[in-house]
């Protein structure tokens, strides 16, 4: 009873994560139609997020002696790499190819699984995978504008490895004495992309007084500054908090799969608030992803605590993953890894949950946000 309840908060929260992920470039995309760059963008998105959760930081510093190297791996993956791999991707390929390449995510979560822990993946794992990116194609139309460029398709296949390093360092140390604080990690995490980002986007070049101009949503002047905080505190620190607990509830590989639908809401959110249109297989691909997402998760494991990897542990990455890409597609810049409930992580933060299932925390105790 207690794992599956631990389990559907988990995708519960998998599912907030996806759709606050996936509300960010519906907010980034009349920014950067207003003029300003798009790595500014990321960089206001990160630097405003580490602001807010300074506080947290100063609370867990206790972390910088116990888990550098985790925290640091986390700034460096899950935030700033994504972020700088996707952008410098797109410079050179089509965004949906970008995008489609970044979120292989899921199924090189299940790589690591089967190849570098040695454990067995079920079918329904990667048939889930399998549907999830076969939709996600559609969702992005990879063939429009195809273009073939090595160096564009390597970055971007790096910004997919990073997106690998958040669900695998979101789940890391959490069945350990003394285990990292989910909140002291993503606070950490920020501070450190931010700097990173610093060097990268050069923020001091930046038209400041657009912030305080208006931007325009599909005819409709909405002020910049209500569009940044929707980045900042929606799609940045909810998105960051509920989707590394939804990693430690679930699995690196379930909210692996779940996030496949990041780029699905994404995508219908972009429809709705920007008037952009849908056609046939962008909204085919969409149900191929659900499909996918539900063939993976519909699956229950048969050993707990040695078994493969069941659709269950697939099914929230591929949700978590499809939030992501539509963030990305839908601002044509930052992903919304391109993955915040505070109220569930200050429960989580304690100690470790007592919906928690013992059997997955030893199969994953070394083992998700675009951007």
């Amino acid at each position: 009873m207690h794992a599956s309840q631990g389990r559907s908060a988990g995708l519960g929260l998998a599912l907030a994560s996806a759709f606050a992920f996936g509300g960010s470039g519906v907010a980034a995309k009349p920014l950067i139609e207003a003029g300003l760059d798009p790595l500014h963008v990321v960089w206001l998105r990160v630097a405003g997020a580490a602001l807010v959760m300074l506080p947290v930081a100063w609370r867990h510093r206790d972390l910088l002696r116990r888990k550098p190297a985790l925290l640091l791996g986390f700034g460096l993956l899950a935030v700033a790499g994504v972020q700088a791999f996707y952008f410098a991707s797109i410079s050179r390929i089509p965004v949906g190819v970008a995008l489609l390449i970044e979120y292989l995510a899921p199924a090189l979560v299940l790589g690591w699984v089967r190849f570098v822990q040695r454990r067995p993946v079920t079918r329904a794992a990667a048939l889930g995978v399998v549907l999830a990116v076969g939709g996600l194609a559609c969702v992005v139309q990879v063939w429009s504008g195809l273009t073939f460029d090595l160096f564009g398709l390597l970055l971007a296949l790096a910004a997919a490895c990073c997106q690998v390093g958040y669900f695998v360092l979101s789940d890391q140390g959490a069945d350990e004495d003394g285990q990292a604080d989910p909140l002291g990690v993503i606070a950490y995490g920020l501070l450190i992309g931010a700097l990173v980002l610093t060097v990268v986007a050069r923020p001091w070049g930046m038209d400041w007084a657009l912030l305080g101009g208006s931007a325009d949503m599909d005819g409709s002047a909405v002020p910049a500054w209500l569009l940044l905080g929707w980045i900042v505190l929606i799609t940045t620190v909810l998105a960051y908090v509920t989707g590394v607990i939804s990693v430690r509830r679930l699995s690196p590989q379930v909210a692996g799969v779940v996030a496949c639908l990041e780029a699905v809401i994404a995508t219908v959110l972009a429809w709705v608030l920007l008037g952009e249109h849908l056609d046939a297989p962008q909204i085919i691909g969409g149900a191929v992803v659900l499909i996918g997402a539900f063939i993976a998760q519909s699956s229950t494991p048969k050993a707990v605590a040695a078994g493969p990897v069941t659709g269950s542990v697939t099914g929230a990455v591929a949700d978590a993953m499809a939030g992501s890409v539509a963030g990305s597609m839908a601002e044509a810049a930052p992903a919304g890894t391109d993955s915040a409930v505070a109220s569930a992580a200050e429960g989580e933060a304690g100690g470790r949950d007592p919906g928690r299932d013992p059997g997955r925390d030893t199969e994953l105790s070394a083992g998700r946000t675009a951007p």
